[in-house]
């Protein structure tokens, strides 16, 4: 694999959904072997893991990484807490931003750069259920002028 090439392991288009995301950082994450092998298969997901910042200090909570087949007693716990590698400054910067009302921390992407596993994250506000019904109903008056489009070409 090359230095910069990226490979998209698990995505969250749940955390989309639900909330408006406003800056997006990249961090590495704490993993053992087994957990990298198993990520490199694919057998990773992210969609009910959220993010919390102690102290000085970022972990990541419920996300689901299969055990390795071949791992036998190398193999953890796949719910485990995994520690966020993050500079400080954007640690102290996510920290300020969380305490804000409304405000979180989701993980948006699980991806391979080169040889290292990255986890894209998100601060992101809470969606109300009309900014919801908003979304879709763009998303569909997207789809329907697509479709339109394509009809006309032919």
């Amino acid at each position: 694999m090359a230095k910069d090439s990226v490979r998209l392991i698990a995505n969250n288009k749940k955390a989309y959904h639900d909330y408006f995301i406003e800056d997006t950082y990249e961090a590495g994450i704490a993993l053992v072997g087994t957990e990298v092998k198993s990520i490199r298969m694919g057998q990773c997901s992210v969609k009910e893991a959220y993010i919390k910042v102690d102290g000085t200090q970022v972990f990541l909570y419920g996300m689901h990484v299969s055990p390795y087949e071949k791992g036998n007693l190398f193999n953890r716990d796949p719910l485990r807490t995994r520690k966020l590698l993050l500079n400080r400054a954007e640690i102290n910067k996510l920290n300020g931003k969380c305490r804000e009302k409304g405000y979180t921390i989701v993980p948006l992407k699980v991806y391979l750069k080169g040889n290292l596993v990255k986890v894209e994250i998100g601060l992101a506000r809470g969606k109300k259920l009309y900014d919801k019904r908003e979304t879709i109903a763009k998303k569909d008056m997207q789809r329907e002028q697509e479709r339109d489009y394509k009809e006309r070409i032919r």
